[in-house]
This record gives C-alpha cells, sequence and structure tokens, in this order.
C-alpha cells in the first residue's frame, strides 16, 4: 500500500513549482486559481522570491498547499490512488483535498486564514521554536515541564526518534536550550519562524480559526486520513473539524503517524509537494514506510514507476518470472 505523506511549512523555496507550472496544464491551472482565489500573484513570489517574502507565514502557507495539490493531482492523474494519507501540520490540509474530504478552492480560503492568524499571533506574542536533537520523547517533555510548569515551551513537533520541536515564549525556550545539552541533548537548533506554533502562543489564531472551519464544507475522506492530534484514521466530518482547530496548539505526533501507517501495512509512501524533509524524518523512524519524494516535474514520473514497480514485486510470486519477461 502507497500513502501520499504532505509537508508542511519549512518545506518552501524559491522556484517552487515553476516546473509544474510551465510543463502541466493541470498544474498551471490550480496555481492561477489560487492567484484568483487570493487576489495576489502567489505564483510569482513562488517561482521568483524574494525567499523573505516567501517565508512570511501567511504566503509560505498558501505556498506549499498549492504546490502540494498540484503535484498530488499530477499524481493522481497518473493512475496512483492512495491508500491513506497524512499531512504535517499545514500538510493536514492537503491531505483532506486529496481524500476528497474537501475542495482545492475552499481549502486555499482555510489556509489563507490559519496563515494569516497564526503570522498575527506570532506578532501579537512573540515567541521561538527550536529542534532539540537526540533526546527521546519523554525526556523532553519532562525537561519542558521542568523549565515551566506553566506551559510557556512545549513540544510541538514530535518528528522523528531523536528529533522534537520545542515552541513557546523566547525565554523559556532559551532557558531549555541552555539546560538540554546537560540532559543528553547532542543538538539545539532555534529555527526561523514567525512564532510558537502548536503551542498555546496560538491559541487566538486557533480560537478565530473555528469560525472558518466550521463554514467550510467538508465530506467523510475518501481514503483513510491520519491526522496530527490523533496520529490514527479520522473519518467523522466533526472529529475532522475538531481536530483542524486543535492542531494548532497541539503537538504534531508525526513519529505516532508513521508508525500507525506501516503498523497498517503502509510499506512505502510518497511525499507530495516541496522538498524532502518528511523522507528524512521517515528514514530516522522505525516502523515506517520506505519515502520517496514526488514534488518536480522529474520526480513524479519516477515516483510513479516506483510505485508500480515496487506493485509488480509485490504481485508476482517469489522465484516466478513475471509474464512478457522470460526472455529478456
Amino acid at each position: 500500500m502507497t500513502a501520499f505523506l504532505f509537508p508542511g511549512q519549512a518545506s518552501q523555496f524559491v522556484g517552487m513549482g515553476a516546473d509544474l507550472y510551465s510543463e502541466f496544464a493541470s498544474a498551471r491551472r490550480l496555481f492561477d486559481e489560487a492567484d484568483e482565489v487570493l487576489g495576489t500573484r502567489l505564483t510569482s513570489i513562488c517561482f521568483e522570491g524574494p525567499i523573505e517574502a516567501l517565508t512570511q507565514t501567511a504566503v509560505t502557507q498558501p505556498a506549499v498547499f498549492v504546490h502540494s495539490c498540484a503535484a498530488a493531482q499530477l499524481l493522481q492523474e497518473q493512475g496512483l490512488v492512495p491508500s491513506h494519507v497524512a499531512g504535517h501540520s499545514l500538510g493536514e490540509y492537503s491531505a483532506l483535498v486529496a481524500a476528497g474530504a474537501i475542495s482545492f478552492s475552499k481549502a486555499l480560503e482555510l489556509v489563507r486564514e490559519r496563515g494569516r492568524l497564526m503570522q498575527h499571533a506570532g506578532e501579537l506574542e512573540p515567541g521561538k521554536m527550536a529542534a532539540i536533537i537526540g533526546m527521546d520523547d519523554d525526556s523532553v517533555k519532562a525537561l519542558c515541564a521542568e523549565v515551566s510548569a506553566e506551559g510557556d515551551v512545549v513540544p510541538a513537533n514530535f518528528n522523528a526518534p531523536g528529533q522534537v520541536v520545542v515552541s513557546g515564549t523566547a525565554a523559556a525556550v532559551d532557558e531549555l536550550a541552555k539546560v538540554a545539552p546537560g540532559r543528553g541533548a547532542k543538538r539545539v537548533i532555534e529555527l526561523t519562524v514567525s512564532g510558537a506554533f502548536h503551542s498555546k502562543l496560538m491559541a487566538p489564531a486557533a480560537a478565530q480559526m473555528e469560525a472558518f472551519i466550521a463554514e467550510a464544507e467538508l465530506r467523510a475522506p475518501q481514503v483513510p486520513i491520519i491526522t496530527n492530534v490523533s496520529a490514527g484514521p479520522i473519518d467523522d466530518v466533526s472529529q475532522l473539524r475538531a481536530h483542524l482547530i486543535a492542531q494548532i496548539t497541539s503537538p504534531v505526533r508525526w513519529t505516532e503517524t508513521l508508525s500507525y501507517l506501516a503498523g497498517a501495512g503502509v510499506n512505502r509512501a510518497l511525499e507530495v509537494g516541496p522538498g524532502a524533509v518528511l523522507k528524512g524524518m521517515a528514514r530516522r523512524a522505525k516502523p515506517a514506510p520506505e519515502v520517496q519524494t514526488a514534488g518536480t516535474a522529474e520526480e513524479i514520473p519516477k515516483a510513479v514507476a516506483w510505485v508500480q514497480d515496487c506493485a509488480q514485486d509485490q504481485a508476482t510470486p517469489q522465484g516466478e518470472t513475471p509474464k512478457g519477461e522470460e526472455n529478456g
């Protein structure tokens, strides 16, 4: 079985999606529709930058979403239907589109508001995020609780074994960064972000997103979607709405998501969208599906061939020569 995995913020780069736009009419239509829905030239920023504009949360989130949806549509046009979908933070919206739970245009409107509100929340209450490398999940949880009993710093992303991102007020994150090396952390890397995502500092954004999500037309997904909040499949529409709100202030349980997929029989996955962040995470996680990237005009046909070859190998009994290949 093959899952589609969708990246979140921090996967963006100048030039993202430009090759898809130039080579595929369906991708061009999605990017053009995005410009119309947003009332801005998102395509220009994606393709030409500057990077300072592209890394603004209000721009980054729609950019990554549109690129991911364009890549997913190209894969589906070539006959690939995912057995499961999951998205890292923002990527959950791309996953919902791929699962048929929401339209592209409506999801884009939600992503626009999400990015705008999260950026504004970060401006109202500035915070920080940092990656803690080399400590296990429970140790990071305990250290966060020790540094701040009030939840001023919390685990935000459980990305892979030995890689947990924390988020919170600048003072609390700085304090944790000082203490962590003495508790087993190999490195502490401060992230370049515009706010303390997946922490209580995002509560104003979550509260305001509730009304937008309540009004959006959602349908039961056609394939299982593994949400960040549950790290398991959710098909009830009311629960999906609740999880989309909760994930703004809740941790991304990505390690558990990969483990769930592997346990459900998903042995391969495609990272659908810009970059290769999720592929790197999967390499460090066990159990986890094998991941290949599918975000560029060059990668997409290779990804399709890889999935088809894997399916052929599984369909052919061991020791039996596939039909049509007996004589080379």
